[in-house]
């Protein structure tokens, strides 16, 4: 069950600032087969300008980093998302290491076969699509240059 959106605006908090304090070597963890790992997602807000981070589930897809546009099934996108798409170049960072990515929604056949790697790897998805009045979108994030294999 998903807390209250108070309890996680504090959690996610928390989740920031000890990913700061240890250079993002706490707070991020990589991912590995189809057990889902933790990124921060550097975007850049599409009305204030300003840089912003989220952390975020994720599993790796072939060469892809994949994330979920879930907002906790709330009935709006999140801001993160919003920015990508009118602004898809970004930075994920993953163990204290950031990598460029190119943004872009799956198309019905990648959402498809991802999501039942997607759910297993954390089942609050199925709520929360349940509990959205929208569609939520699975998100592709194209690497720009090669990671390690460990990603």
């Amino acid at each position: 069950m998903t807390p209250p959106r108070p309890v996680l605006r504090v959690l996610w908090s928390l989740h920031r600032v000890l990913r700061r304090a240890t250079g993002g070597h706490i707070g991020t963890r990589r991912a590995h087969g189809d057990r889902l790992g933790t990124l921060f997602l550097h975007t850049v807000g599409r009305k204030s300008g300003q840089p912003r981070a989220n952390g975020l589930f994720y599993l790796v897809d072939g060469s892809d980093l994949v994330v979920v546009a879930s907002n906790a099934g709330a009935e709006t996108e999140p801001a993160w998302w919003l920015n990508l798409r009118d602004r898809p170049e970004a930075e994920v960072e993953i163990g204290g290491e950031r990598q460029p990515v190119r943004a872009r929604a799956a198309n019905a056949g990648e959402a498809a076969r991802l999501w039942p790697r997607l759910d297993a790897g954390n089942p609050e998805f199925i709520a929360y699509r349940a509990k959205a009045r929208r569609p939520i979108t699975v998100v592709i994030l194209e690497r720009r240059r090669p990671l390690p294999v460990d990603i």
